[in-house]
């Protein structure tokens, strides 16, 4: 098992890590993103992800499962033209949860499961 640190504050505060690498799978944490608005912010999260994965050994292409959380579903739409972008032609089965976030700030909050690469 690889336990994977992107050092963000609530890591420590919490207790987990970005990601771990198990039985042939990544589990990326739920990740939020730095902006002003919740395309900034899904960028954002998307970079955070996407160093991640790259450390565990695998990228967007291996993502098999996401999960979406958004304090208003409302703001999703504005994403998704960012979220075909990464994933391409590659979608993974996905999620939408309209929910609270840990901090007000927050607009979106990705979570991702993916295989190793080959």
């Amino acid at each position: 098992m690889k336990r994977i640190s992107s050092g963000g504050e609530f890591e420590k505060k919490i207790g987990y890590c970005r990601a771990v690498v198990a039985g042939g799978m990544v589990h990326v944490a739920g990740t939020v993103g730095q902006g002003d608005d919740v395309v900034s912010q899904c960028r954002s999260a998307l970079g955070i992800i996407e160093a991640a994965l790259k450390d565990a050994g695998s990228d967007f292409a291996h993502v098999v499962r996401v999960t979406y959380m958004l304090p208003d579903r409302n703001d999703f739409e504005a994403c998704w033209p960012v979220l075909a972008e990464a994933f391409g032609d590659n979608p993974p089965a996905g999620t939408m949860i309209e929910c609270g976030l840990i901090d007000p700030k927050y607009r979106i909050e990705l979570e991702v499961t993916a295989v190793l690469r080959g």
